[in-house]
């Protein structure tokens, strides 16, 4: 399933447009593992709560890299998008 992903600093998120009640969302939260599949490459994530801090920058990373298509942007950066939030981390670096 396809998930728009966006990097915000040295950091890669994903938010849920559904909040908390969409699927894939709830199915991230129960198990904190994805695999993710990007330009040809393949990795194994943790999916991580990502702190309030990072509001802005991912609205903007969002607005950035798919504001060619508004109506699938403006709900990840409306205000019930920013609690249903992750960030993807290589499961290796976790040790």
């Amino acid at each position: 399933m396809p998930i728009w992903v966006v990097r915000a600093g040295e950091g890669l998120y994903v938010r849920s447009w559904r909040g908390t009640s969409g699927g894939w969302f709830r199915a991230a939260r129960a198990t904190h593992a994805a695999r993710i599949d990007a330009g040809g490459v393949e990795r194994d994530v943790a999916l991580l709560d990502a702190a309030d801090a990072v509001n802005d920058a991912v609205d903007a990373a969002y607005r950035g890299k798919y504001g060619r298509h508004p109506s699938y942007v403006e709900p990840r950066v409306a205000r019930e998008a920013h609690a249903p939030r992750l960030k993807l981390v290589p499961r290796a670096a976790l040790g």
